[in-house]
């Protein structure tokens, strides 16, 4: 033999040290590594942008501001488009909502009794605020539904025996599970994948905006669970949709990274000092600002990672935020009129957004502006769609082959790594 044994093991070792690098910075984590062959396989051939909607927790403006965001986004997408009756669903392939944003995502992507949407962005406005003003504890959106005598009835009339298996585009809905003591993502992948992990939209958002501990249970009574609100562990949802897509090759399976992204991300305004004075206890006020500063730390790492990519630019990712703003409470009590209009005044500002190394800036365009030339892009994906033959999105319809479930990804993802 040319060479010793040990010397032979040892460029075998190097040898699968590399292949296996290869295939985990390609298909894990979505980097490219250039590989030289004496070969084409196959021609390299564009296949388009998953289109991602996050919607953060109720916020200091109690998920009005996003609720309007996505009224003014679904009246873009029409003008633009030409297409009066488009949804906002129709242009996105993935909704993560936590709380209020976990509402607001249920009532724009589960399925009506037409084969649409349940409701239009104007219809879930209106849901939103009507709710907010019934609210008989201080005009907080929140706390009427966290009310567990009052929610249960109120999403039960809205979504019936609907499950997330009625949603027509993937989902995902935080909420903590106090049984583990874990975040817990109810995934309509997850929901057709395995037993015990379908849930009803009624119980979904009953989780996701409980302020204290409810009993949550799988439709077929298989999985259990003592929910608390999602936005007490996942305020922000964003890194969570962005880590499911890159994992989940069997519904994404031409997307590499966050070049094959587009991502629009909703806050719903910052603490100020009024909303922390106005706050029923000294602790409540302390777990808001923890909440609005794990939300800042998801947006300023996800717009590192998109900074980062060597094929792609900010413009792939957007971040509509009122920073340090907050309803006044009384006028909270006031016409859905007033709501809208401090809604729009927020969303007629500019943003500040996160840059790689630099902290944050004042951005140059104002949040409308912003949407206005993100919904173009939507758009142009849409119609690429129209004339390809490549699956950007491959929606689970049944039971197949084991994944990495998307409601245990938090707890697992370590083990990637």
């Amino acid at each position: 033999m040319a060479g010793s044994p040990n010397h032979s093991n040892m460029d075998v070792d190097k040898l699968t040290n590399q292949i296996f690098s290869i295939l985990e910075n390609k298909f894990l984590f979505g980097y490219h590594h250039e590989v030289k062959q004496p070969y084409s396989v196959m021609p390299q051939v564009a296949a388009g942008k998953v289109r991602i909607l996050s919607i953060d927790a109720g916020g200091s403006t109690d998920g009005i501001l996003s609720a309007k965001a996505l009224v003014h986004l679904e009246a873009i997408l029409r003008r633009k488009s030409g297409d009066p009756n488009a949804r906002i669903a129709d242009y996105f392939d993935v909704v993560a909502g936590s709380d209020t944003g976990g509402v607001l995502g249920s009532l724009l992507f589960t399925r009506g009794k037409d084969g649409s949407p349940l409701l239009t962005s104007e219809e879930s406005f209106r849901f939103m605020v009507e709710n907010l003003r019934k609210s008989p504890q201080g005009g907080a959106y929140r706390r009427f539904f966290r009310s567990t005598k009052s929610d249960k009835a109120v999403f039960r009339k809205v979504f019936g025996d609907m499950s997330l298996k009625d949603t027509v585009k993937a989902v995902l809905i935080p909420c903590y599970d106090m049984t583990t003591g874990a975040p817990f993502l109810f995934s309509r992948a997850d929901a057709f994948e395995m037993d015990g992990c379908n849930f009803s939209m009624a119980a979904v958002c009953r989780a996701t905006v409980a302020g204290q501990p409810v009993e949550v249970k799988s439709t077929d009574g298989r999985t259990k669970m003592a929910a608390l609100g999602g936005g007490v562990g996942m305020s922000n949802p964003t890194a969570a949709a962005i880590t499911h897509v890159l994992n989940n090759k069997q519904e994404f399976p031409m997307c590499k990274g966050v070049e094959d992204l587009l991502v629009v991300s909703l806050g719903n305004g910052e603490c100020s000092s009024e909303h922390i004075s106005s706050s029923p206890s000294p602790m409540a006020a302390y777990v808001k600002i923890a909440g609005d500063g794990a939300a800042d730390m998801v947006d300023q790492a996800v717009s590192m990672a998109f900074s980062r990519s060597n094929s792609t630019s900010c413009s792939n990712y957007i971040r509509i935020q009122g920073n340090g703003t907050a309803f006044n409470t009384e006028k909270k009590k006031k016409n859905r009129r007033s709501m809208e209009l401090m809604a729009d005044q927020i969303l007629g500002r500019r943003n500040v957004e996160s840059v790689l190394f630099k902290g944050k800036r004042s951005v140059e365009h104002t949040n409308l502006e912003r949407m206005e030339m993100f919904a173009g892009e939507l758009i142009k994906e849409q119609e690429r769609r129209k004339n390809s033959s490549l699956p950007t999105v491959i929606l689970k319809q049944s039971s197949s082959s084991p994944r990495t479930s998307s409601a245990t990804t938090l707890s697992t993802l370590s083990s990637y790594n």
